[in-house]
């Protein structure tokens, strides 16, 4: 248990107490403290309370919803027989923080991930809160961050994994984000475990370079 939370702890009892003891029962309050006193531990109590919240806001920052564009979406051809990227499609000009969406078909049982494939020829898993791509009802999407100058070439590309090919992906987001730098993965480096299902181009529509 966090000091901020035996603090806020400490000051609800405080103030509880304080509240209890000005009850009153039968038209007398049971005063077992002084009122002085009791103004006194209710004062304390709701700083205590205060100042436990704040500091739990600063050490546990709350995450905020992130926004996400959507860019051109083309039309889905049923039956779905494969994985495939339906947003944004070919040669689409995208912004820094697009949700790249797709679709799979019913049978499908593995994770999908997206990399993207920039000028420089490396690959950057792409992930959400969840890592992998989101799944539901034969569609799944993923948040993808763009880093790169106006008008610079990615390749989105759509891989299928089996469970280590996706522990591979999240351990090596997880020690890019803690480092704070994020080489990206040679073409060597990729898992086995690690099928490519699609493939599209996309130019960047701003300058993304160090928004993220």
């Amino acid at each position: 248990m966090s000091a901020e939370i035996i603090i806020i702890i400490v000051g609800a009892v405080l103030l509880l107490i304080a509240i209890v003891d000005s009850i009153k029962f039968k038209a007398s309050s049971v005063n077992l403290i002084n009122i002085k006193l009791r103004i006194l531990l209710g004062i304390i109590g709701v700083l205590l309370i205060i100042y436990g919240g704040y500091s739990f806001g600063l050490v546990n920052p709350q995450a905020q919803i992130e926004q996400a564009d959507v860019g051109n979406k083309s039309q889905i051809q049923y039956p779905i027989e494969k994985v495939q990227v339906i947003s944004p499609v070919e040669g689409d000009s995208v912004k820094c923080r697009i949700l790249t969406m797709g679709v799979y078909p019913d049978s499908h049982d593995k994770d999908i991930w997206v990399l993207l494939k920039p000028a420089d020829n490396k690959y950057y898993p792409q992930s959400d809160h969840t890592n992998t791509s989101y799944k539901r009802n034969g569609e799944w999407q993923v948040i993808t961050r763009f880093g790169g100058d106006k008008g610079e070439i990615f390749e989105i590309i759509v891989y299928e994994t089996d469970s280590s090919a996706s522990q591979f992906f999240s351990s090596t987001i997880q020690n890019w984000k803690d480092s704070l730098t994020f080489p990206g993965l040679e073409l060597e480096e990729l898992p086995d475990g690690a099928v490519e299902v699609d493939r599209i181009v996309v130019t960047l529509m701003d300058n993304c370079r160090g928004v993220f």
